[in-house]
């Protein structure tokens, strides 16, 4: 079983930033890929950023030119630096890691909160 715990979310103020931790501990095998996805009220869970299994960045179209992915292979972690938030980035940011085996796994979430 992979644990993912995450980090850094709550209340900001539009234009302001976050930066969010996720830490995989546990049944860690060759890694396929991580990243970052959300959850609004009453919408789709997105894809907001994550590693590819060639180890390329890719970002949802929401996220780009603002949040910044990075990772430490050693601690088996990814950050997300989100910069000049919008309201409408308030949402639940989930963990997401997927092994080699195909198996995936996910965070508990983590709330942001961008005041309108």
């Amino acid at each position: 079983q992979v644990r993912l715990v995450e980090s850094g979310g709550g209340l900001v103020q539009a234009g302001g930033s976050l930066r969010l931790s996720c830490a995989a501990s546990g049944s860690i095998f060759r890694v396929n890929g991580m990243g970052w996805y959300r959850q609004a009220p009453g919408k789709q869970r997105e894809l907001v950023a994550r590693y590819t299994n060639s180890g390329s960045a890719i970002y949802g179209d929401s996220a780009k030119g603002r949040f910044t992915i990075s990772r430490d292979n050693a601690k088996i972690t990814v950050y997300l630096q989100m910069n000049s938030l919008k309201p409408e980035d308030t949402a639940v940011y989930y963990c997401n890691y997927v092994n080699i085996l195909g198996n995936e796994y996910w965070g508990q979430g983590t709330q942001v909160t961008v005041p309108s």
